[in-house]
C-alpha cells in the first residue's frame, strides 16, 4: 500500500485535493494533503514565506516514505524536498508542474514558457512581495473545464502568493534525478502550455510520462482519471 502526500500549487491550499483524497483512499492506498505556509488554513504571514519554509513543511509532514505529488508551482518545493531527504520519498509525481532546471528559478521557468500565458495575469501587492490572481481571469486560466460549482468555490479560496519562493534557483542533483519520477501532462492547460510541459520532459523515459485531456486542474476536471494514473504509478 502506498502513501501519497499531495502538495498544491500557487495561491491554492490542501482544499484543492478534496475530490482526490476519497478516490485514492478508496483505492487501497492512503492519501493526505497539506497547506503550505501562508496557504489555506496556515497562519504564516505571506511575507515570511520562503522556498525553504515550504520544504520544511513538506518534510515535517512525512514520517514514513511517501509518493510526493506536486501540482504546478509545487514542482519546485517537492523537488527541493526530495533532494534534501531522498530517503523519505519513494517517487515524485509532477502534475502539470514546473520542473526545476539548474540555475533557474520558477519565475525564470515561467518566463520561458512558450506563449507566456501568465504574463499580465496577476495583481501585485503594494510592496510587490506577493500577488493574487484576479477572479475574472481564474476560470479561464485554471478551471475552464471544471464543474462550475467547484470552480466558483475554488476561486473564492485563492490566497495571496508569496514571490520569494518562486525566485529561488535550484541546483538539480542526483538525489532527485535518481529517484523514480513521473510527469502527468495536461493537454488542454491554459496556465503551463502543453508544449512547454513536453519540452521540460523531453529527455524522460516514455513509461514515466502520462497525459490527461484537461486543463490545469485535473483534480477537479478529471479526478477519476487522475486517481487512476496515480494508483497506476504507485503500483508500477
Amino acid at each position: 500500500m502506498a502513501e501519497f502526500l499531495l502538495i498544491h500549487g500557487a495561491s491554492h491550499g490542501a482544499w484543492c485535493w478534496s475530490e482526490m483524497l476519497p478516490r485514492l483512499n478508496k483505492g487501497g492506498h492512503s492519501a493526505r494533503a497539506i497547506d503550505l505556509p501562508s496557504h489555506g488554513d496556515d497562519p504564516t504571514p505571506v511575507n515570511y514565506v520562503t522556498l525553504d519554509l515550504y520544504v520544511d513543511a513538506i518534510l515535517a509532514a512525512i514520517k514514513t516514505p511517501v509518493i510526493l505529488v506536486g501540482h504546478s508551482m509545487a514542482g519546485y518545493p517537492v523537488s527541493a524536498a526530495a533532494m534534501r531527504a531522498p530517503d523519505l520519498i519513494e517517487k515524485v509525481v509532477y502534475v502539470t508542474a514546473y520542473l526545476p532546471k539548474t540555475g533557474e528559478s520558477l519565475a525564470d521557468r515561467r518566463r520561458k514558457a512558450l506563449g507566456k500565458p501568465m504574463a499580465g495575469t496577476v495583481q501585485m501587492s503594494e510592496d510587490r512581495k506577493s500577488y493574487i490572481y484576479p477572479p475574472d481571469k481564474c476560470k479561464e486560466m485554471f478551471y475552464q473545464d471544471c464543474p462550475p460549482a467547484l470552480a466558483d468555490a475554488a476561486i473564492g479560496q485563492l490566497c495571496m502568493q508569496a514571490v520569494a519562493p518562486t525566485s529561488v534557483a535550484l541546483t538539480v542533483s542526483p538525489a532527485l534525478t535518481t529517484l523514480p519520477r513521473h510527469y502527468i501532462r495536461c493537454t488542454q492547460d491554459n496556465t503551463i502550455p502543453p508544449e512547454f510541459q513536453v519540452h521540460m520532459t523531453k529527455d524522460w523515459p516514455a513509461q514515466n510520462l502520462h497525459e490527461i485531456s484537461c486543463g490545469h486542474s485535473p483534480f477537479f476536471a478529471r479526478p477519476d482519471r487522475l486517481a487512476e494514473l496515480l494508483i497506476q504509478i504507485a503500483e508500477s
